[in-house]
């Protein structure tokens, strides 16, 4: 069986993931396929750091194409799906729809002779691509999900560790939602599969390149982007999320900045003029600590795998190896 040769390109959020694997792209002939969990929905672009769609040019075949352009490079698994249609699997898109989604596309990028670049910082998703995992289908369970729908998000993550310390790395732990499905998932298997049943028979060769960079200039990053995403109007991005149907009980779920902002929204319908600034003030400074949390975890997550080349990408030279490695890697 011949095996396929995949580039992936990993790291916390805010290390400039989603520019280098567009330069990457560019000079190997490849196209991306992001790897984010809340990506995937429509309408959620700011929040979730989505990059900016190509404007298309008028007149050309690009206005007949549904590809997803940025800077030129295409780039999949961008709003397939709608944040107000949960899907099947404890009412989230799940890491198996993921799965299947990105198989899909990666062949199609092949038979186009071209090179999948799987992005992204959920690790739990490109170790479904990358080990081939078998998710047992897991139907949800109504009694135990009545059960756990009445503890608090502390109580579930507790309960998590002891059911599956690996899968507890690597989830928000005040997301209810995927908490729940965690666990459910974790009684009914014994623990959320991470490795392939087919471990012999590995789809993909791979090459991971990770990005990192020193803490302090990491928090500085996180919060100016921050700082710029609600500049250009991520406030109001959740605020229509909502207008157009999406509960904010479901935009809670999403997590970090969709839980923090809509939680802002829902305070700020009570509270006189003068206290909205205040308020606004205290739940940036709270989604930055949180973000920051989420970056610590994704670096837990990622430093368990010792076959990560990392590179710091403000370096010309580290990002200069890491491509001549990826040359000899697709030779």
């Amino acid at each position: 069986m011949k095996n396929d040769k995949i580039i992936v390109i990993l790291g916390q959020t805010a290390t400039g993931k989603s520019d280098f694997a567009v330069e990457v792209a560019r000079q190997i002939g490849g196209e991306i396929i992001s790897a984010d969990s809340r990506q995937v929905y429509k309408g959620m672009d700011l929040g979730t750091g989505k990059v900016p769609r190509d404007k298309k040019p008028s007149k050309t075949k690009q206005q007949k194409t549904k590809t997803y352009l940025y800077m030129g490079i295409p780039n999949h698994l961008l709003d397939v799906a709608s944040p107000s249609k949960p899907a099947r699997a404890g009412g989230i898109f799940s890491v198996s729809d993921f799965q299947k989604l990105a198989n899909k596309k990666i062949e199609e990028i092949l038979k186009r002779n071209k090179t999948p670049i799987i992005c992204g910082g959920t690790g739990f998703y490109i170790d479904a691509i990358v080990n081939g995992t078998i998710f047992p289908e897991v139907p949800p369970n109504k009694k135990l999900r009545e059960i756990l729908e009445k503890k608090t998000t502390e109580k579930l993550f507790e309960t998590l560790i002891k059911l599956d310390s690996v899968r507890a790395e690597n989830i928000d732990k005040n997301n209810k939602v995927r908490l729940i499905r965690a666990i459910e998932i974790a009684k009914a298997l014994g623990k959320v599969p991470l490795l392939s049943a087919r471990q012999g028979l590995a789809r993909f060769q791979v090459l991971k390149i990770g990005l990192t960079l020193p803490p302090e200039i990491l928090k500085e990053r996180i919060r100016a982007r921050l700082l710029s995403r609600i500049k250009k109007g991520m406030i109001k991005e959740v605020e229509n999320l909502h207008k157009s149907g999406v509960s904010w009980k479901r935009l809670h779920s999403f997590g970090l900045e969709y839980r923090y902002v809509s939680l802002y929204l829902q305070k700020s319908r009570t509270l006189p003029p003068l206290k909205l600034q205040q308020a606004k003030d205290e739940m940036i400074e709270k989604l930055n600590t949180e973000i920051w949390h989420f970056a610590k975890r994704q670096k837990t997550w990622f430093k368990r795998d010792k076959s990560i080349t990392w590179i710091d990408p403000r370096k010309n030279t580290d990002k200069n190896k890491a491509m001549k490695k990826v040359r000899k890697f697709l030779k």
